[in-house]
């Protein structure tokens, strides 16, 4: 429960829902009583079970029992003899109806306003589940999988949905039916009632002993419905190679295990809950079974029940049974919705890392450069950057250049804030880029990493993602830059036309440009080009490289590059190895040193 706890604050701004809901569900139980009581003059008039007697007069409350049976004799007899007793039992059938139509009424309006606080929650909560997940740091995807984050976006909130809409059923609207039923009851026989009473603490230990294991066993099918997303996911995005290697055998094979595992996890959890209708449903029987003995001895030989009182005695017993089958089925789901709880709590609790400081500065210029000061950074254990310093003069290019894991974009991750170094410090203008607002930073900076990353959407939104205002003009302008400008022209809707899934409408080429064109647009003081030219061909290469030095004059750059040709005229070189630098310079300086870079270059030249 302490989870639930956690997710009532999004029921706040739902309170007048809530507390409609709970009017209208205590009137659904006060209704659904009465309809019950209703048919004991029915049963009277229909079995001629009414004797003459005086006009009663209250006395006290001790006496109730017997003034409620003589006002109803009185009452009955006093009709019948007025108007017959057809017309009396027709009255009191049509009165029935009534109290019928206005307890369905109730619960129709109960569950009109607990349908609005439902979804309005589910709303928030996945709102709140989205803007969560667009702010954690990259480190958190790096320890889960997408799938286990859809999952808890779609399967956890449904099931917590569900799960809530039973526990305000449970808490409200089933508790007061049997609350009012047991006073019922009570007021017609106190003795019949106390076993009643006895027995309910029993039943519910029964079933909740049934049902103890569930919210562990709901936790390994919410997880395991995550790796079924997660394998989804992976399998639809690598189609390409899962066919090309012909590889479907091996990746259907891993997905049915999954799938079995999930199968049997469900299985195990639905047939605990399903076994709380019958189990409660069984007990209940037990119960009017003793009841109608025990009954029975109290009309036929004690004599001091009457037989119609007793008939809407066992109505009113048998009327606990639903609500008790009710209660016990939402606890049941509430051990489920928990489990679900836990998994949105545990993303929505999860630490940011990447935040504002209190004091945080708002960047209005840039006017001096980048310095990195001797940082240390780890992603794991071993540490990836190693004492590395770095200055970048303002307006001056720097090229990062050196083998695979050598800690080049990792650089790019730093100084974006995508991590934050552990020892160290990067300063812009002298100042630690933690004290920057995040916001303030970043868009003081441009990126275009080494895979195109583009949404399903029009090209325009695409390129204007960093500047939403742009014009067309504006937009065309940086297509051309980019070398982009000559393909966008010949499409159907030009800039409006929808490149689909991850741009899969076009090549890989095309996109690259489209990701430089979006860089260009934003137009920001410090330009980051992790691989920016590795997806192009050679002749479109030469032409964006020469759109990207026009556009990287007078403009801070650090260029990440594979390819050597494309960063010669870099202001300085600078040559990683192992998370250290070994080499920097210029080009021609570099080269004239005979060391690591020059191996570099003549690899490449042989190539």
């Amino acid at each position: 429960m302490s989870y639930y706890k956690k997710i009532y604050p999004f029921a706040k701004p739902y309170k007048k829902q809530i507390y409609l809901n709970i009017f209208f569900n205590i009137l659904y139980a006060l209704f659904s009583t009465l309809s019950l009581i209703a048919v004991i003059p029915v049963l009277k008039v229909i079995f001629d079970d009414k004797k003459v007697v005086p006009k009663p007069v209250y006395i006290d409350l001790e006496h109730i029992k017997s003034f409620l049976e003589d006002s109803l004799n009185y009452q009955l007899v006093t009709q019948i003899q007025k108007h017959g007793e057809f017309t009396v039992l027709m009255f009191i059938i049509g009165l029935i109806i009534v109290i019928f139509l206005l307890k369905n009424f109730c619960n129709y309006m109960a569950l009109y306003f607990i349908t609005h606080l439902r979804n309005g929650m589910v709303k928030d909560i996945r709102t709140e589940l989205y803007g969560k997940i667009t702010r954690l740091p990259l480190r958190y995807y790096s320890k889960t999988t997408k799938g286990d984050v859809i999952a808890k976006m779609t399967t956890d909130v449904n099931e917590l949905s569900n799960s809530f809409m039973n526990y305000m059923e449970m808490i409200v609207k089933e508790p007061l039916t049997i609350l009012f039923t047991l006073v019922s009851m009570a007021i017609f026989s106190y003795q019949l009632t106390l076993f009643v009473f006895v027995f309910l603490p029993i039943a519910g230990f029964i079933i909740s002993k049934v049902g103890k294991s569930l919210k562990k066993k709901s936790m390994r099918v919410q997880q395991q419905q995550g790796q079924i997303l997660a394998t989804l996911e992976e399998t639809v995005g690598g189609l390409k190679v899962i066919k090309s290697f012909t590889a479907e055998r091996i990746f259907r094979e891993k997905f049915a295990a999954i799938n079995m595992k999930l199968f049997g996890f469900s299985n195990s959890v639905s047939n605990r809950q399903n076994l709380a209708s019958p189990l409660s449903e069984l007990l209940g029987i037990i119960v009017i079974g003793v009841l109608l003995v025990y009954g029975g001895y109290l009309v036929f030989e004690d004599k001091t029940m009457e037989a119609g009182f007793f008939l809407g005695y066992i109505l009113l017993a048998y009327n606990i049974l639903t609500p008790a089958k009710d209660i016990s089925k939402a606890s049941y789901s509430l051990k489920r919705g928990s489990a679900s709880a836990e998994r949105i709590v545990e993303l929505l609790e999860t630490d940011v890392e990447i935040h504002d400081k209190p004091e945080a500065l708002e960047s209005t210029s840039f006017e001096k450069g980048i310095s990195i000061e001797n940082i240390n950074f780890r992603y794991e254990e071993d540490n990836v950057l190693k004492e590395f310093s770095l200055t970048v003069p303002k307006g001056q290019t720097v090229a990062l250049v050196g083998q695979s894991g050598s800690g080049k974009s990792t650089i790019a991750n730093l100084l974006t804030r995508f991590y934050d170094v552990q020892e160290g410090s990067i300063k812009i203008d002298g100042i630690d880029i933690r004290d920057y607002k995040v916001h303030s930073l970043r868009s003081m900076i441009g990126l275009v990493t080494q895979d195109s990353i583009l949404f399903n959407d029009t090209i325009r939104n695409n390129v204007s993602l960093g500047k939403p205002e742009a014009s067309d003009e504006e937009i065309m302008a940086a297509l051309k830059i980019a070398n982009a400008y000559e393909f966008v022209k010949d499409l159907p809707e030009g800039i409006n036309t929808n490149i689909g899934d991850s741009g899969n409408k076009l090549s890989g080429g095309q996109k690259q440009r489209l990701s430089i064109a979006r860089a260009v647009l934003k137009n920001p003081p410090i330009m980051i080009l992790d691989e920016a030219t590795s997806a192009l061909d050679t002749e479109s290469e030469r032409l964006v490289q020469q759109a990207l030095e026009n556009m990287m004059q007078n403009r801070t750059s650090i260029v990440i590059a594979h390819r050597l040709s494309t960063i010669q005229k870099a202001d300085k070189i600078v040559v990683m190895q192992k998370g250290r630098i070994v080499e920097q310079g210029t080009h021609d300086e570099l080269l004239n040193q005979n060391g690591t870079y020059k191996k570099l270059v003549m690899m490449q030249s042989f190539e």
